[in-house]
């Protein structure tokens, strides 16, 4: 058995298909299936059954993934401690981020840092703040950074910036609904929101929270899965939303968008990291300029 082996093994199991876990890997179509043909004959067993096109894992094949990712994530910590006692930053650092973190807040902060360390290569993905948490919990990311509330215990959690929600409307949308108090009236509003684990979505439910009522309660027409999504709906009229001024900023500056007072606490930026897992030299030197943010976010 090999890394290699055990590589072609993973990527096929994730991707339910031989070909196209081989042109992930840039290797030929019968060189993976000769590395699963190798694992399978050499202990006499099934990984995989082959159904219809694709193919799925089977019960045995469903053990062997979690030791085989065990075994890859132990020899990727090995070689990281290699680079680490070879000198300075260098290696991959991978980056689950929510998306108004990964949109707005990130890309510039990761262009200075790629240019006062060259050797690190640097990989972003975007996933809402639950899948965050998740990501950074099984291994898949180094670090995670989100905007939502999180609690898993083997994370450590590290306050970086901050963020200001607005409630927006279109610039055409009718006045706002009020209860006999002059007070915005929630349940009475159509609102855009994003999906479930979001930590947009969240500034919408404790909004609700504060005035005794939660999302079951309004009135919810659109669930989408981007920010932008939201901005265009609320731009074509769906609604009233609440979201990052990062995202709706050039709106309202044009008059495509109208922000509606209302009072809205910023929310925390957070950096996430696993407690027992081992840190290179690459994402320590990351963690800490990323921590150098701590300040306000004006627009």
């Amino acid at each position: 058995m090999t890394l290699d082996q055990l590589r072609v093994f993973i990527e096929v199991a994730e991707r339910g298909h031989v070909t196209r876990a081989a042109e992930a890997l840039g290797m030929s179509q019968s060189a993976a299936s000769a590395a699963i043909a190798a694992l399978e004959s050499s202990y006499e067993i099934k990984l995989f059954d082959r159904v219809g096109r694709g193919i799925q894992l089977t019960e045995i094949g469903r053990t062997f993934l979690r030791e085989a990712r065990g075994v890859l994530d132990r020899a990727s910590m090995a070689r990281s401690v290699l680079q680490d006692l070879a000198g300075g930053p260098v290696g991959p650092v991978s980056i689950a981020a929510s998306q108004t973190i990964a949109t707005y807040w990130l890309p510039r902060r990761l262009a200075d840092f790629h240019t006062a360390n060259p050797g690190v290569r640097l990989n972003v993905v975007i996933r809402n703040t639950h899948d965050v948490e998740t990501a950074v919990v099984e291994g898949e990311a180094n670090v995670g950074l989100v905007e939502g509330p999180t609690d898993h215990p083997a994370l450590i959690r590290k306050p970086i910036d901050h963020d200001h929600l607005v409630l927006v409307v279109a610039a055409n949308h009718p006045p706002l609904p009020v209860n006999p108090l002059g007070e915005l009236d929630l349940r009475a509003v159509t609102w855009v929101v994003r999906e479930a684990g979001s930590g947009t979505r969240r500034g919408l439910e404790d909004l609700a929270k504060h005035e005794g009522l939660s999302l079951d309660n309004l009135n919810i027409s659109l669930v989408l899965p981007s920010n932008e999504a939201v901005r265009e709906a609320i731009e074509a009229g769906a609604g009233a939303t609440v979201i990052s001024r990062h995202v709706v900023a050039s709106a309202i500056a044009a008059g495509t968008l109208v922000a509606i007072p209302v009072d809205l606490p910023p929310r925390e930026y957070a950096l996430l990291r696993h407690r027992d897992r081992h840190e290179t030299i690459a994402q320590q030197t990351l963690i800490a300029r990323l921590a150098e943010a701590n300040h306000a976010v004006s627009l």
